[in-house]
């Protein structure tokens, strides 16, 4: 007869999860040591790692917890439309957090029905996780986190991670067969363009352009590194894609549902000619880090990306960018036309 840890297993594995293991909670504890020891290599990044603190210690907020269901998920496989390719970072491409349309959406709102048949009590955070995610994916054998701190199976990085905490003692962990960074290879660091990426484990997420360009970066048109951010307009990839260990690993076997009728709207021209209800209609609910009220801020990663890759058929909307109501777009465009005047 199975165990409810070998139930919980094979019904992710029937839902098409990838890795599926799970671990006591006592097994979180050197989340909190890794934590100070990032804030210990980078001081400035402290205050934006603090906003981490209570996934160190679950047993605060969730004192009945006794272990963590960890699943993850390859959205390594589907296709790019090529108006958003290098443009919008995968990850929030093919973001199912809260897609209802999607189909790891569905798979995970299935895998917490089951396990709430099998009498668990659990608890979730769908947006940002309720434990560490890549410490607690690395806890349970699933993978192991590379020098650019994204989490890998031998599937490479291309990966969504999820956890549960339940109210029962379980653990069923596995044994990563994913290989080690290669001796010396720094190309993750060398890849990242604003040197947020200063060394293998270590960042300031603050100067990270996934950072700057989504949720960060308030007042782009006085960052000086809005200047290296190339062809980034939504989040990057640069560091995940510069890794050896994610070559061929992605395989455009499939249709993300929505992506390919959004896509169009996406180009860095449709983007500055958007309409407010648009945007919170069909394209703020998909790329929730930025606030219904934060076109604005598309508008202004698209101008940045415009001067930095400038072409002559830029010129009629930079200029007409510098008459927007918006100071912050205004703002934008016409520190673009001094550059280009200059």
């Amino acid at each position: 007869m199975s165990t409810i840890e070998q139930m919980i297993q094979e019904r992710a594995y029937q839902l098409g999860y990838e890795k599926c293991g799970i671990i006591p909670v006592k097994a979180l504890e050197g989340y909190a040591e890794k934590l100070n020891e990032r804030i210990q290599k980078v001081p400035a990044s402290e205050m934006f790692y603090q906003r981490q603190r209570h996934l160190t210690n679950p047993l605060a907020e969730y004192p009945w917890a006794k272990s963590v269901v960890v699943l993850v998920s390859r959205y390594g496989k589907y296709k790019i439309p090529e108006s958003v390719k290098g443009h919008i970072a995968k990850a929030y491409l093919f973001d199912a957090r809260i897609d209802a349309n999607a189909e790891e959406f569905q798979n995970s709102q299935a895998m917490e029905q089951y396990m709430q048949e099998l009498g668990l009590r659990i608890a979730t955070n769908r947006k940002f996780g309720v434990v560490g995610l890549r410490w607690a994916a690395m806890q349970a054998g699933l993978g192991i986190i590379r020098r650019n701190n994204f989490f890998y199976t031998q599937s490479g990085s291309w990966m969504h991670l999820e956890a549960w905490l339940t109210d029962r003692d379980m653990e069923l962990t596995e044994t990563s067969d994913a290989r080690t960074c290669p001796p010396g290879c720094t190309r993750c660091v060398d890849a990242c363009p604003t040197h947020s990426l200063s060394s293998p484990y270590t960042m300031q997420p603050t100067t990270c352009i996934s950072f700057l360009t989504t949720f960060g970066g308030r007042n782009l048109p006085q960052e000086p590194l809005s200047k290296n951010f190339g062809n980034c307009i939504y989040g990057c990839d640069l560091c995940q894609e510069a890794c050896p260990m994610n070559k061929g690993k992605w395989k455009e076997e499939s249709e993300f549902p929505g992506l390919s009728e959004i896509s169009p709207e996406l180009t860095p021209e449709n983007i500055l000619a958007m309409e407010e209800d648009f945007y919170r209609e069909r394209i703020q609910p998909k790329f929730f880090y930025l606030s219904p009220d934060d076109l604005w801020k598309w508008k202004v990663n698209v101008l940045n990306f415009m001067g930095n890759n400038y072409q002559d058929k830029y010129k009629p909307y930079i200029l007409a960018a510098c008459e927007n109501e918006n100071e912050k777009i205004r703002e934008m465009a016409q520190a673009i036309r001094c550059d280009l005047a200059g």
